[in-house]
């Protein structure tokens, strides 16, 4: 019987219409042999949330450009919270300046991680925090 692959989705909250980096780490991701489901740009937070409930996966990684991210991150976890899917991991990357960082993470964000990060250094992550 063979393990079932960890689920990522990977989305783009809010007007941010900047999608490279977003598509670079999906395709990493899933050369990594993880499943990815890229939802596009210009999600809401519920639009994310009910993807992830719908696609039953194990993380959510957010991408932001657009300096959004201290209202769209949490919101997104809230949306997860209201449809019981407390168990997926929440993590995200963009232009995030170092002092939200901590904000971010007290607000349940379970990784943040900024340009120049190694692709590899987000795939041992999720190796490290997210279960199948």
């Amino acid at each position: 019987m063979t393990e079932r692959k960890i689920r990522i989705l990977v989305a783009k909250p809010g007007l941010d219409g900047h999608d490279r980096g977003a598509k670079v780490v999906a395709r990493a991701l899933r050369d990594a042999g993880f499943e990815v489901i890229y939802t596009g740009l210009h999600q809401t937070p519920d639009m994310i949330a009910s993807a992830a409930v719908q696609e039953d996966v194990d993380a959510v990684g957010l991408s932001i450009m657009s300096g959004a991210h201290n209202t769209l991150f949490p919101a997104v976890i809230q949306a997860l919270r209201a449809r019981g899917a407390d168990d997926i991991v929440v993590f995200g990357g963009g232009i995030i300046p170092d002092d939200d960082i901590t904000r971010l993470k007290e607000a349940g964000v379970k990784g943040v991680f900024t340009p120049g990060t190694p692709l590899k250094s987000i795939i041992d992550w999720i190796h490290d925090n997210v279960a199948a």
